[in-house]
């Protein structure tokens, strides 16, 4: 049975630009079915905690922008459980107003939160990962995160460096290090202390909002300043008055590097933060030439380890001599760019912003 003090906070407001240009504005990249199975990555997040979480008990937050998107995709989902945020304040005042919400509704909730845009390909392994987070977190006055045991030296990712054993695959967090540089990376793989920041968390309402009041003091008593009106009628009205005035910042700098109860559990259940084209080519299937092809068909001569994407069926791409390079081919933007160099694509955003304004945006 399904304990029904158990939440999840679903985060998708995000632009998803290193994506682009599949992923734009008007529909980021957690609207898209970029995997071909027919549920876009929201609607995979949704059916990956209905094992363990009711489904009334499923909080989505997201800009106010995507309102309709949300309600598209999932239609389960009641109106007053779709928080909509009116400006873009990063990862903390999302999940405080999150943790204040749930906490009106259960005093005595727990709760996992999870980006909206991950990929998960072990989920029996993620379910019981969660269920013992859970237990930790419901027992324990604890910040809980997950932790990807790493593959490779990767510069794109956060790393948690751990301590001492607690229980289980549970151990105390020594620090976190945001994205490290090459040399670096390597240096954390070969100690076997670091693990990939997955940016999924489990803690109880009551803990996740003392340590905000404690090490986020601004945000936090902004939203103990309006406690009476969440989960009332009246809430949206004090949000869109609010919570602009939020200071931008991630949750992982105005709360996890702060606190003194903050725990990593270890897993491994076959994560992808999807959050660049090269991430997408890794989980999708190869040709004998190491070609990924999304959407399109493909003449390749001479040419290995690309992925040709392109939102057009009717399309067909040909190509000679190219290797390891992303084709993404999407409304009214062409881009080709090296693999290697895919971390520059959000600097190409804003330089077609500059140039173009919102125009291919």
């Amino acid at each position: 049975m399904i304990d029904r003090h158990r939440y999840c906070v679903i985060m998708c407001g995000g632009i998803g630009s290193r994506f682009w240009p599949y992923s734009r504005t008007d529909r980021p990249k957690q609207f898209i079915d970029f995997l071909g199975t027919g549920r876009t990555l929201l609607q995979m997040s949704y059916d990956r905690v209905l094992p363990f979480v009711l489904p009334e008990n499923i909080i989505i937050v997201t800009n106010a922008q995507y309102a309709d998107l949300v309600k598209e995709q999932l239609p389960e989902i009641r109106d007053e459980h779709i928080l909509l945020e009116p400006a873009r304040r990063n990862t903390a005042p999302c999940v405080a107003w999150a943790a204040w919400h749930i906490a009106a509704i259960d005093p005595e909730a727990s709760m996992i939160v999870t980006p909206s845009d991950h990929l998960i390909t072990r989920e029996r392994e993620f379910e019981a990962a969660i269920e013992a987070g859970f237990n930790f977190v419901e027992s324990n006055d604890a910040l809980l995160t997950l932790g990807i045991t790493p593959t490779r030296p990767e510069t794109g990712y956060g790393y948690i460096q751990v301590g001492e054993h607690v229980d289980g695959d549970i151990l105390k967090v020594k620090t976190f290090t945001e994205k490290p540089n090459l040399e670096l990376a390597k240096v954390f793989l070969e100690t076997g202390e670091f693990f990939w920041n997955s940016g999924i968390f489990l803690w109880s309402a009551r803990a996740i909002k003392a340590a905000m009041l404690a090490h986020a003091p601004d945000i936090a008593n902004l939203f103990d300043e309006g406690a009476e009106v969440f989960n009332t009628p009246q809430e949206q009205e004090w949000i869109a008055r609010n919570f602009p005035g939020c200071m931008g910042i991630s949750i992982d700098f105005a709360v996890m590097e702060k606190a003194s109860n903050v725990y990593v559990e270890t897993v491994s259940f076959g994560w992808s933060d999807l959050g660049a084209w090269s991430a997408l080519y890794d989980n999708s299937p190869k040709n004998r030439d190491a070609n990924v092809t999304q959407r399109c068909s493909v003449l390749a001569y001479n040419a290995t380890g690309n992925i040709f994407a392109v939102d057009n069926p009717g399309k067909l791409i040909v190509v000679d001599g190219l290797k390891d390079y992303i084709v993404a081919d999407a409304g009214d933007v062409l881009l080709i760019c090296p693999k290697a160099e895919e971390q520059r694509i959000k600097n190409m955003v804003n330089d077609a912003k500059m140039a173009f304004g919102d125009k291919y945006l």
